[in-house]
């Protein structure tokens, strides 16, 4: 089965980054005992102060899907739901090179 990598913005109400990324530091935190998780990189955005985005990337759909069932996910979703400006953009992406990681 091929990888799963999403690239994720989230936006912050205005002058709530540092709360949202508290709120994600759990889910964070949980990531790091998901075995089909392979990359969860959260970044902040350079020009936008209140922008935040993630890089993951996942072995198979399955891990994906592990993931966003999880009880650190849905918890952090409702942890941070009243932090956010708008819904999260996501995109879902099946990578094909790149320098570091195994496809």
């Amino acid at each position: 089965m091929a990888k799963v990598a999403v690239v994720a913005k989230m936006v912050a109400v205005e002058g709530k980054r540092d709360a949202l990324i508290e709120a994600l530091a759990a889910l964070s935190a949980a990531v790091q005992s998901e075995p089909g998780t392979e990359i969860y990189a959260m970044n902040l955005d350079a020009v936008d102060p209140d922008t935040v985005w993630f890089y993951e990337l996942y072995t198979d759909q399955d891990a994906l899907i592990a993931h966003g069932t999880s009880d650190a996910m849905k918890a952090a979703g409702a942890a941070f739901g009243q932090l956010l400006a708008g819904k999260p953009e996501v995109s879902f992406l099946t990578p094909v090179s790149a320098k570091g990681v195994t496809l």
